[in-house]
């Protein structure tokens, strides 16, 4: 690689070319003229960050939502189909109700139904999820949390030109929101030819700092502190705390003349070792020719089997075999343990079994620290850090979590439910009730009876369930909520560490004798359609965090039940426990 007179990078973009969708002033005001009156599209929060990366040319050479060719393509051989390496799809979908035609211009919008640009349809196309799961991410489980999203995805993609008119609105840590040309030019003052990124979505602790400095210093390098802030696994840290822990660091422990703190806008996929591959393309494109992969590299955790999706060496191995096409190497993240008696920390092949150490896993921090809303010690993790942690990380009792009670109508999932309300509220955790009968009422009123219309009503449910929870809430959900699928889409949104799925295993027969209702007896004489047991099927969870039987137990001893689960988990305290705060 060539080295200016600065001594900054030379090298191109990956692809030859950064691409710039983002129109001149002049040509804004024509778009937007052009926008009146044309069909709109509101994309999702994926779409949102997936179009900024495509206009300030993050995704190059991508420059639209995939066509069939490409989508084709990437999904079989991770390859555009020029040929050009690209391991994962970027996709615009659609529902069939769009209204969209072939030719035509659509115009796309933020939230606030604020224009961001307009394409002009040439390809809608259908897309099967099982293949894309399988192919893409290599599961159809649907405890992976993009897997379980794809469920909410409208049945068409669809794609063309696209011409920018605005980005989408940030207002938070503006001066870090760079796009790839500006992060390029901010690395090329440094002038160091060698640029080593570090792709984060969680805070960075003590060994963090030692391996990605060490990690620059191999290759005499910058280092592109490079933290997504776009969407994450469900249940992460919120972007704002660990970009002020961020902040920190980079001021106070990391040298300004080779650091750089920037932001990427990513929404990830949790793919593992495509992923990892896509994490070196987009860093590419934003200036870097190093990248920092760690073990099981944006990997979601556990499958329903409780085994990991992909394999702890898997992202390594496959940066690695594409490093030379794609101009950056694989830098290992090794491990790192404190050398108690030298206050420093070490690589810990280099340490014999006799020398002194310590270490936290992950499992302890977040167990033994953050969910007892404990202080992480300063070995650990610097000083600002932990303050800014503890802030974010109340004690478990008063963090959020869901339980969602699911079975067929008559199981006993309400009887159960308002007892363990009141336990609950015994043990002096406040809880919301979100009983999916008094939801129609109220949030579902007018919605019917068909999959599309039960899938909103849980959907909603599952919505409000998140709001709650996120902001330290508890919340008991009881709906009959047939379908596995939107399920896991619930349990996707709360975050699968405090999503609780009880599985109501009562017997139909039994349901049908206990009908006070006569909603069997209706749908039976085929006055009531689309009657979970009757006419349409009820799929039990595969792998639920509990089964009650309401037959041999009484409501009460299941909600005692399952109340001793939440105390194992520490979300609610033993009664006899004292206030710590106190």
């Amino acid at each position: 690689m060539g080295v200016s007179q600065t001594g900054g990078p030379l090298v191109p973009p990956y692809g030859g070319r950064l691409v710039n969708l983002l129109a001149a002033d002049e040509e804004r005001e024509e778009l937007r003229a052009r926008a009146a009156g044309r069909p709109r599209l509101r994309l999702t929060p994926r779409g949102l960050c997936d179009f900024e990366l495509l206009a300030t040319g993050a995704f190059s050479p991508l420059e639209r939502f995939m066509g069939r060719a490409d989508y084709e393509r990437v999904l079989e051989e991770m390859r555009l189909a020029d040929g050009t390496l690209f391991p994962l799809p970027v996709t615009l979908a659609v529902g069939r109700d769009a209204g969209l035609r072939l030719d035509a211009e659509v115009v796309l919008t933020d939230s606030y139904n604020n224009p961001l640009a307009l394409m002009r349809v040439e390809e809608i196309y259908e897309w099967n999820r099982a293949r894309e799961a399988r192919l893409a991410y290599g599961t159809e489980d649907a405890r992976h949390p993009t897997i379980a999203e794809m469920n909410t995805w409208g049945e068409l993609y669809v794609s063309g030109p696209l011409r920018a008119v605005a980005l989408p609105r940030h207002y938070d840590f503006r001066a870090l929101r760079m796009s790839p040309a500006e992060t390029r030019a901010a690395l090329k003052a440094l002038g160091r030819s060698n640029v080593v990124a570090f792709q984060t979505r969680n805070p960075l602790h003590r060994a963090h700092e030692e391996l990605t400095r060490r990690a620059a210093e191999s290759v005499f390098g910058t280092l592109l502190l490079h933290p997504v802030v776009g969407m994450t696994k469900p249940g992460d840290i919120d972007h704002y705390t660990r970009v002020r822990s961020y902040k920190i660091l980079a001021e106070r422990y990391y040298d300004p003349a080779a650091t750089l703190l920037a932001l990427l806008p990513l929404a990830m996929r949790m793919a593992g070792p495509r992923e990892a591959l896509w994490h070196a393309l987009i860093r590419r494109n934003y200036g870097a020719n190093h990248l920092i992969v760690g073990r099981d590299h944006a990997g979601p955790g556990l499958d329903s089997k409780g085994e990991p999706f992909y394999g702890a060496s898997d992202a390594q191995e496959l940066v690695a075999r594409h490093a030379e096409e794609l101009g950056v190497k694989p830098l290992p993240f090794s491990e790192m343990v404190y050398l108690s008696e030298e206050d420093r920390y070490e690589e810990a092949a280099r340490v014999t079994p006799e020398t002194p150490t310590a270490s936290l896993s992950g499992t302890q921090v977040r167990d033994e620290y953050l969910r007892r809303g404990r202080r992480l010690p300063s070995w650990f993790t610097r000083p600002e850090v932990a303050s800014i942690l503890g802030l974010a990380h109340p004690p478990r009792h008063r963090q959020g979590f869901c339980v969602w009670f699911t079975g067929l109508s008559g199981a006993g999932k309400s009887t159960t439910a308002e007892i363990l309300v009141v336990k609950l509220l015994e043990h002096g955790r406040q809880v919301t009730l979100l009983d999916g009968d008094v939801v129609r009422t109220h949030l579902s009123k007018g919605l019917g009876f068909d999959k599309e219309d039960r899938d909103t009503n849980v959907r909603r449910i599952g919505f409000v369930a998140a709001e709650i929870a996120r902001h330290g809430g508890g919340v008991i959900c009881a709906a009959v909520s047939p379908y596995r699928s939107t399920r896991a889409e619930c349990r996707a949104l709360v975050g699968g560490e405090r999503f609780f799925e009880v599985f109501v295993d009562t017997p139909l027969e039994v349901c049908e004798a206990r009908d006070t209702k006569g909603m069997y007896a209706l749908a039976r004489e085929g006055r009531l359609k689309n009657f979970t047991g009757v006419d349409d099927p009820y799929e039990p969870p595969p792998s639920p965090e509990l089964v009650i039987d309401t037959v041999g137990r009484t409501a009460e001893q299941n909600a005692e039940l399952i109340l001793s689960i939440l105390v194992e988990a520490g979300f609610v305290r033993h009664a006899q426990e004292p206030d710590e705060e106190a």
